[in-house]
């Protein structure tokens, strides 16, 4: 029997022949309706009542994205600025393209969300860029890369699916949304081919543009990737490579020249503009890969302990790693079948370069940090690397796992009979326990009469804010900003959860939380630890600036919120009245000082 080196030698061009029109429409429909089965199954929680219930793993993002979304709304139905919002964190506003945008989501959304709620825009998102995710990249697998429908079925359920993509479905609409990036990935790749010097650019320019306005976290790791892939095929192929350089270069020129017209001002107001801020709010080495989680499984994988993966992932939504030990033996194997094709050797390497940058500044094993440097250290606080969440870098191993999966599976077939079905039972114990499960959730407090009815009307003239008590901050006040999203934005709110800079001018830092002021931190205090404190007249004095300074019409004690009595007799002897009883609430009416 012919040895696996003596059977891939043979075959030293990675791609394979364009694959015919008729087989891609011929089992396009069913790979299709597979993920998008399987992304209703992992969301199936949340469509049964898609603005009745959250996230449980996340339901801080959760709200986020309900705002994102809404926002959406509000730019196509009523013409505010995509890049910047005044109606949340009144009065500084919220830089968008600061945070996380999703416009190219968003917007054309935005229908679904006026006329079905945002709630049901979120839901659809989430399932849609998970199976979108696994067609994009079946798509260009089928057509490109591999000659039989199984192995870029597989390919594309791994990459839409894996314990990576189905941890950020518990509320990262940006990062399950990861369609565009093989068709990124294919126009870099076409580059190097004559004649595609402009229209290539152009169109590689166009899709970086789309990414943007999903998640420059993405496409800054597609980035990264892709040069490491080129520099690594360009040292095993130099001539091809000096032959294709020219066109290569040009057409990237063509493509940064694209994008940077399209995108100069939406980066100037992300970088420059109002709220916009540098690095963020905790040192790069916090939230990494840890060394152990590459043989466990994710928490909502079918072969996955939550005692386990708890205990090796920064949080439910950062399962990252998680491929199970059967699966890195599969990739042993892949390797050895693949070795020979310098494209998939190049992907090989640059799978382990962002594996070892998700590993952070030093290596940490079963929670506990080592001691042992890592090359990460080197440029963890290079402006724009200080910007990303370290162990997000194994999400791109995750994608080339799929891809590499792909390919060995179409290469299969010229095994010997017993290797090749020695080869798919590796596959399925190595793919059948990372399957994912149904994410969790936990139903949403019930949205009161004042808000549901919008009987806030009668008490917020336009200009002023609605101000709920826990105030919307990052992990508190979770109600008030979900009302305020579930209500379209109609009207405005001080503080709220997102990142702007931590205390301007004096610190740019990036933060979760607004600038600290007396008030909201007092109310924190307070209905953090349910122990009341003794309200001073300075105290009472703060309360009015502070409410003067949010520009409030009414201050909303939010029902059935932990502590309730006690935050009700601290506000009412901050602002010296009782509260009235309004549409399930209670609300204390600001007049206007001055």
């Amino acid at each position: 029997m012919p040895a696996v080196e003596e059977i891939v030698a043979d075959q030293p061009d990675l791609a394979a022949p364009e694959a015919s029109g008729g087989r891609v429409r011929r089992y396009g429909p069913w790979a299709l309706l597979s993920y998008l089965a399987l992304g209703v199954l992992v969301l199936l929680q949340l469509w049964r009542d898609p603005s009745g219930r959250v996230l449980s793993a996340n339901d801080d993002d959760h709200g986020f994205f309900l705002f994102v979304l809404a926002h959406g709304e509000r730019v196509l139905f009523h013409g505010e600025n995509p890049f910047f919002t005044d109606r949340l964190n009144v009065p500084d506003g919220v830089n968008i393209m600061a945070n996380t945008t999703v416009l190219a989501l968003s917007v054309p959304f935005a229908p679904v969300t006026h006329f079905l709620g945002v709630g049901v825009t979120m839901v659809l998102l989430l399932t849609l860029g998970l199976a979108g995710t696994a067609a994009a990249w079946w798509w260009v697998l089928s057509r490109h890369l591999v000659r039989g429908p199984l192995a870029a079925w597989v390919g594309g359920l791994w990459c839409g699916f894996a314990p990576a993509m189905v941890s950020h479905a518990n509320g990262h609409i940006n990062f399950v949304s990861q369609f565009v990036v093989p068709f990124i990935v294919r126009q870099v790749v076409r580059l190097r081919e004559p004649g595609r010097v402009l229209r290539g650019g152009v169109i590689l320019g166009l899709l970086i543009v789309l990414q943007v306005f999903i998640n420059e976290e993405t496409l800054l790791f597609t980035a990264i990737t892709m040069f490491v892939v080129v520099v690594a095929w360009a040292c095993s192929a130099r001539q091809a490579a000096l032959e294709a350089a020219r066109r290569f270069v040009l057409g990237l020129g063509v493509a940064a020249g694209t994008a940077l017209v399209l995108l100069a001002y939406p980066l100037w107001v992300q970088f420059a503009g109002p709220q916009s801020y540098s690095g963020q709010p905790f040192e790069p080495g916090k939230f990494v890969t840890d060394l152990l989680s590459l043989g466990a499984y994710a928490r909502q994988s079918l072969g996955g302990n939550g005692v386990v993966a708890r205990a090796l992932s920064p949080s439910p939504t950062e399962d990252n790693a998680f491929w199970g030990v059967p699966m890195l033996v599969m990739l042993v194997v892949a390797g050895r079948m693949l070795w020979h094709h310098l494209a998939a050797r190049a992907a090989m390497i640059a799978g382990l370069v962002l594996l070892v940058m998700s590993l952070g500044p030093q290596l940490r094993v079963a929670g506990h940090d080592t001691g042992v440097p890592l090359p990460f250290a080197l440029i963890a606080h290079v402006p724009v690397i200080d910007l990303i969440s370290v162990t997000r870098f194994a999400m791109v191993p995750a994608t080339i796992i799929g891809v590499l999966l792909a390919l060995a599976a179409d290469r299969a077939v010229l095994l010997p009979s017993r290797r090749r079905i020695a080869f798919w039972v590796g596959l399925a114990v190595a793919v059948v326990p990372v399957l994912p499960k149904p994410l969790p959730v936990i139903g949403a407090p019930v949205t009161p009469p004042f808000i549901a009815q919008r009987m806030w009307e009668q008490y917020v003239p336009e200009g002023r804010t609605l101000v709920t008590v826990p105030v919307p901050e990052v992990t508190t006040g979770r109600t008030g900003m979900r009302w305020f999203a579930l209500s379209g934005l109609d009207y405005r709110i001080p503080r709220g959860y997102f990142m702007v800079p931590a205390n301007p001018p004096a610190n740019r830092t990036g933060s979760w939380n607004a600038a600290p002021r007396p008030t909201s931190d007092l109310l924190r205090w307070a209905g953090a630890y349910g122990r009341m404190p003794v309200v001073t007249d300075a105290d009472r004095r703060a309360a009015i600036d502070d409410l003067t300074y949010w520009r409030a019409a009414v201050v909303v004690l939010v029902p059935d919120t932990p502590h309730r009595d006690l935050l009700q007799n601290l506000l009412t002897d901050l602002l010296g009245a009782a509260p009235q009883q309004v549409g399930g609430v209670q609300l204390w009416v600001i007049h206007p000082t001055g």
